[in-house]
């Protein structure tokens, strides 16, 4: 019968876990972005069913530019921080 190695080494702590949140940047262009996924849906509910009026010709655009949004401000880098005066 094989001998059972232990391959978890009980001496080496974990890694700790990443702490970078969202910069600010990226906080507001994401707020923005709920804000246009918002008024999408609203003026969606103005659309009506054939698709012919001003609401259902603009709200598609607001919900896709309003996720994309998000999805920018999600992934936004950190600024670093500025060097002090010298």
């Amino acid at each position: 019968m094989a001998k059972h190695k232990n391959t978890v080494k009980k001496d080496k702590p974990a890694p700790p876990f990443p702490t970078e949140g969202l910069s600010p940047l990226g906080k507001r262009i994401a707020m923005a972005g709920g804000g246009l996924v918002t008024a999408g849906f609203v003026l969606l509910s103005f659309a009506d069913a054939l698709g012919r009026n001003l609401p259902a010709l603009v709200s598609p655009f607001l919900l896709i530019g309003g996720y994309a949004a998000i999805g920018v401000g999600l992934f936004l880098p950190p600024v670093p921080p500025a060097a002090p005066p010298q």
